[in-house]
This record gives structure tokens, sequence and C-alpha cells, in this order.
């Protein structure tokens, strides 16, 4: 192979070494956020997060809207008729009415209360569901980046010892090599065709996986490895919020246990009608309340689960506000680590690169034989896809630590 076509090769490996992300980046015309706001949400649309989102939004409804009914339950609807049989005689006593529940002081602004709390809690448990899928989302476009970036790596790499078994075989045929090079160059050459037809077929493979996840066929841009500015946990970190409205929750809902110490008082309102039996047929309208008697052995139970799932909600808004915060520490670490590494790749296969030419310059001139200089191209392909798999990482790190952060990329 000739020098300029082997420089050719060479400055065509590097651009593509070092230009992954600005690849990836141009290959589309969106914004950055706005192709990762689509796919997340194209994502959520096939998720069933979004129907137990909907599902927790439809119970916080329904509890709205039994707690503004006028009544505190359903009224019930009464019956009562009596036949007396005398000798000669018979009378029938019937009696109608209706019980209507009544709220107790307080009790209903409390359950409004509590169901203001559970809508805002689904609200925040499906901001929270978005956040996790965003996850899923980033991992799955970085499978797709790092296979990309394999398959592109191989395809070099094929394409190089392709034109060195090309050249190697018109050397054997001149007299210049002995056949066990040609048969060297050959072999070196099948393996790199068959690890470019692995590349490919995990690339198509991971390609899959995102089509199956987000419906789309093209994949948002992944942004360039750069040093994330320092930052406390977000106050609006969506899992944050999902605890401390839980919290709130529970809160109410204590509230509304403690107001509900009895079961609910019915007004009853009847009407009575009697006839027969000789005498004349008498009515009349009667109104009774019914006031049940609070009870320990009915309140204990719900107030010990009240005051239980008010404990357990604020262990776990405190054990996961810790967790967020070792997190977000560890990815901006991992992608302070990542982009350092990125930059040391990218140095040592651009040297590799550069040695591989030399050696290649002096193979041409018969002063290197020919198993160095394969082992020169192969250390080359292997660092040119070390640095590519980092290049993917960075990028991945950067994403992950907005993620850590409570942000959708």
């Amino acid at each position: 192979m000739s020098s300029p076509t082997l420089r050719a090769l060479a400055i065509a490996a590097a651009a593509l070494s070092a230009g992954v992300v600005l690849r990836a980046a141009a290959q589309t015309a969106d914004p950055p956020t706005g192709a990762w706001r689509r796919a997340i949400d194209a994502a959520w649309q096939r998720s069933v997060l979004a129907a137990e989102a909907g599902g927790q939004r439809r119970s916080a409804l329904a509890e709205r809207t039994a707690a503004s009914s006028t009544w505190a339950g359903s009224p019930s609807f009464e019956f009562d008729q009596l036949r007396k049989r005398q000798a000669g005689t018979g009378s029938r006593e019937t009696e109608v009415g209706i019980a209507l529940p009544l709220w107790l002081p307080g009790q209903r602004d409390a359950r409004l209360a509590a169901a203001d709390a559970q809508a805002a809690a689904a609200a925040a448990a499906t901001d929270a569901a978005r956040l996790q899928l965003a996850r899923s989302v980033v991992d799955a476009a970085a499978a797709v980046w790092a296979q990309r970036a394999e398959a592109e790596a191989a395809e070099v790499q094929a394409r190089e010892l392709d034109a060195l078994a090309q050249d190697v075989a018109r050397r054997v045929k001149a007299g210049d090599l002995a056949r066990a090079d040609a048969l060297a160059a050959d072999a070196e050459q099948l393996a790199s065709q068959d690890a470019l037809s692995r590349a490919t077929l995990q690339r198509q493979n991971a390609e899959a996986r995102w089509t199956a996840l987000t419906g789309l066929a093209t994949l948002p841009p992944p942004p360039p490895p750069q040093e994330p500015p320092p930052a406390r946990l977000h106050a609006t970190h969506p899992l944050l919020q999902e605890a401390t409205a839980r919290l709130a929750l529970a809160h109410k809902r204590l509230d509304a246990v403690r107001l509900s110490r009895r079961d609910a008082p019915e007004l009853v309102v009847r009407a009575h009608q009697e006839v027969g039996g000789g005498e004349p047929d008498t009515r009349g309208i009667g109104v009774a309340l019914r006031i049940p008697l609070a009870t320990a052995g009915r309140n204990e139970a719900l107030l010990g689960a009240a005051l239980a799932e008010v404990e357990l909600a604020e262990a776990h808004e405190a054990g996961l506000r810790r967790e967020l915060e070792l997190e977000q520490a560890a990815a901006e670490r991992e992608a302070e680590a990542s982009r350092r590494q990125a930059g040391h790749e990218a140095t040592r296969a651009r040297l590799l690169r550069e040695r591989a030419a030399l050696i290649q310059k002096s193979f041409d001139a018969g002063q290197t034989p020919l198993p160095e200089t394969l082992r020169a191209l192969s250390q080359a392909a292997q660092a040119e896809a070390a640095s590519r798999r980092q290049a993917v990482a960075a990028a991945l790190a950067a994403l992950r630590v907005e993620l850590a952060r409570g942000l959708m990329p």
C-alpha cells in the first residue's frame, strides 16, 4: 500500500476518532434539548408508566369528587310495612324514610385537603417517573452511540487491512515478499471483516432496542464532554418533590383520620302511615338523628396506620435526600474522570496512528517485516476503538450529571 493511501486512511481515522460526538451532533438539525424532549415524550407514550400516572390522576380526582359531596356518604332508603290481622278487621302500617350521612365538624375540609395533596403527589410521581424513564432513554441512546463507535472503528480497520492485503498480494506477485506474508495479510483481513460483521450486528441490535423503547429511528445528539458547573442538589428534583408530596399527603390523611373518630352521623327523615283497624287513617312525618359513638377498637387501628404512614414518609424523604446527594457527587466525579480519560485516549490513539503510519512507510521501503506492521495497525485500531468508547462514556457521564441533579436532558 502506497504512502499517500496510508496517509489518507490515517487522516480519516483520526478525524473519526476525534469527531464522533461532533458528527453525531451534525446529523440532526434539531436543537439537542428539543430532540431529547421528543425522544423522552415518545418513550413516555409507549411506557406503562404513562398508564399508571393516568390511573393515579383519576384516583385523586375521584377522591376530590367524593370529598366535595354534600353528604359524607351515600344516602340510604328505608321502607317498612307491617300488617296486623284481628278478628273481622285488619290494619297496615307503612313507613318510608331516607337516611342522609352528615359530615363531622372539619371532616369535609380535611378530606378535601387530603384529596388535593393526593393530586399533588400524583403529579409529582408523574414527574419522577419521567425522570426515571429519561435515564432509560439515555442508557439506550448511549448503547447505540457505543456500538456505532465500535462499528466505525471496525470499518476503518477493515478498510486498512483490505488495502494492505491487496498491496501485499501485489508485492508477492512481484517477488518482493514471500507467500507466507500474503497468507498472514489475508488472515488478518478476514478477521477484520468478521469483527466488522459482529460490530454491525451489535449496532443493529442496539438501534432496534432504541426503536422499541421510543418508536424513533433517529437519536438525539450526544453532548460534548465538558465540565459541568458545580451545583448543589436541585431543589426541584422530581424524586425529592415526590417524596415531599408523599409526606404532605400522609400528614393530610392523618388530619382526616383524627377528624373522623366515629362513623358519620345520619339525619333520618321518615313518613308514617297507618290504615284500617277500625280507626281513622293516621299519617305523620318524623325526623331522627343517629350519632355513632367513638370506640377505641375502631379508631386506634386507623390512627396507628396513619401515624405509621407519616413516619415512613419522613424516613423515606430524609434517606432519599442523602442518597440523591451521594448520587450527584458520584456522577460529577465520574464525569470529571471520564472527560480526562477521553482526552488521554484520544491522544494515545493519535500517537499510535502516527506510529502505524511511520511503520507502514518503513514496510513500503522494505525495512520492516509484515508481522510488525500488522501489530502496529492492530494496536492503532484498538486505541482508536478505546478512544471512541471513552468519548461516548464521557458524553454519557455528562448527561448522568444532569439526571442526578434532577434535570432532564
